[in-house]
């Protein structure tokens, strides 16, 4: 191995390992649900946040979704979360 003749790069360690910061994994209240369609044609994309999951949210989703896709069929593929408990 070569020994560096250089200062390492910031948030790299002297022997030249990647300083791995601590992941957080709470659930704290300043979470976002990311709504997300994609036409696999041509990909353009329609995406909404959200503070909270509900139906009401997910039906304005869905609008949005149908005003951009004014013509042809439209597959919707979901993900149900309380499934995998």
């Amino acid at each position: 191995m070569i020994p560096r003749t250089f200062p390492p790069a910031p948030d790299w360690s002297p022997d030249g390992q990647c300083i791995k910061s601590e992941v957080d994994y709470s659930r704290g209240p300043d979470k976002t649900w990311v709504y997300g369609a994609l036409r696999v044609r041509n990909g353009h994309e329609v995406t909404i946040t959200a503070s909270s999951r509900n139906s009401a949210i997910y039906q304005q989703f869905l609008q949005k979704v149908e005003a951009a896709n004014p013509v042809g069929d439209i597959y919707v593929v979901t993900d149900n979360l309380s499934t995998r408990t």
